[in-house]
């Protein structure tokens, strides 16, 4: 084989392979094919946030509920038209493993119940959506990875803001060298905790405190916008004790992250203040969002050529959340992997660890 049959050939390949998944995504559509999911965990955020975007999914659909409270299987079980026979308890999870109307199950639970339930879907052939953190410890997370590979099935982690337009257009500016190399990232995030009852500020359900929360928001756009993993992290913790709400966790973590390139992010994790930004700057100019990664109302901003403006992204067809559920559905259908895998909550997982050590030794901590 000459260099330029070889050429053609390897262009050939390319384009099977670009088209073979279009290929099979077209044919799920044709014949109104939609993967199950099954809802694990059903607050705030599963029955507000994410069942309502159903549909506005291509090949996603909502099958079967689990819950705790018999309550709400039953109120949403009649709302989205899903039979008895698909609504579970946790002690009746396990009998999904004979429910063919259900292809993934979305774990929306406590974090220090995304591994058994993780396992349990796994056990039960089924893929596996599971909500961030994806674990309270390095350990668990490995251990989700390996019960998905094990058993055959894929593991996405919901970082739904990889689906959303503001976020998607800030990093191909930075990635695409509109902004020069990255230089600095700002990223702040954060909430008004005042429930002491909350099971997010009750360390055995939760992990930690904001840095478990709303912080992973700041460290996940860190890595996203420089495209690498950071080589070293400095840390360092303010909370008041005396303030119920803290009796357990953490309240406000200011984090340094260095990257390989020389890049550096300085983020913030609150349950103190509102605030839901980040900014990257390189030498030619820098993007800001504000508000970067909430449910909606992202606002944009750029100074690309001198001055600064707002920006309109590029649009989408969905919203993040539906973007997000489809996702999985089509690298289920077409055999390719999440671009938010597993071992990408694990890499989170590996960092957060750093920078508790690192606030908790006063040091910086290197990876």
């Amino acid at each position: 084989m000459n260099k330029r049959t070889f050429l053609q050939a390897g262009l050939a390949a390319g384009a099977m392979a670009a088209t073979a998944p279009a290929a099979a995504l077209a044919q799920a559509k044709a014949e109104g094919r939609k993967l199950g999911y099954a809802m694990l965990g059903l607050g705030y955020y599963a029955t507000q946030i994410i069942m309502p975007r159903f549909s506005e999914c291509e090949h996603s659909k909502l099958t079967a509920l689990v819950s705790g409270t018999p309550d709400k299987l039953a109120k949403y079980g009649a709302q989205y038209g899903i039979p008895e026979k698909s609504r579970y308890s946790y002690y009746t999870f396990d009998r999904i493993i004979d429910d063919p109307t259900v292809d993934i199950v979305y774990v929306v639970t406590p974090n220090s119940l995304h591994r058994t339930f993780t396992e349990r879907a796994a056990k039960a052939g089924k893929h596996v959506m599971c909500e961030k953190p994806m674990a309270t410890s390095v350990a668990d997370g490995e251990a989700m990875i390996a019960a998905c590979k094990a058993a055959g099935r894929k593991l996405m982690i919901g970082y739904r803001s990889r689906f959303e337009p503001h976020n998607l257009d800030a990093i191909a500016l930075a990635g695409g060298g509109a902004l020069g190399p990255v230089a600095t990232i700002v990223a702040d995030h954060g909430w008004t905790a005042s429930d002491p009852n909350m099971w997010r500020v009750k360390k055995a359900l939760s992990g930690g405190g904001s840095l478990m929360d709303i912080g992973i928001y700041s460290l996940n756009a860190a890595r996203y916008l420089t495209g690498e993993e950071p080589i070293a992290v400095n840390a360092m913790e303010s909370t008041d004790r005396s303030n119920p709400v803290f009796a357990e966790v953490e309240d406000t973590i200011n984090f340094q992250l260095l990257f390989p390139s020389g890049a550096t992010a300085n983020c913030v994790s609150t349950y103190s203040a509102n605030c839901n930004r980040y900014r990257v700057s390189g030498p030619k100019g820098w993007v800001e969002i504000d508000p970067a990664t909430s449910y909606g109302g992202q606002t944009m901003r750029a100074n690309l050529d001198g001055q600064a403006k707002p920006r309109t992204p590029p649009a989408v067809r969905k919203s993040q959340f539906a973007g997000q559920l489809d996702h999985l559905s089509e690298c289920i259908l077409t055999g390719r992997d999440p671009i938010v895998p597993g071992e990408e909550g694990l890499k989170d997982l590996r960092i957060i660890e750093a920078i508790y050590q690192a606030a908790r030794e006063g040091r910086t901590v290197k990876l």
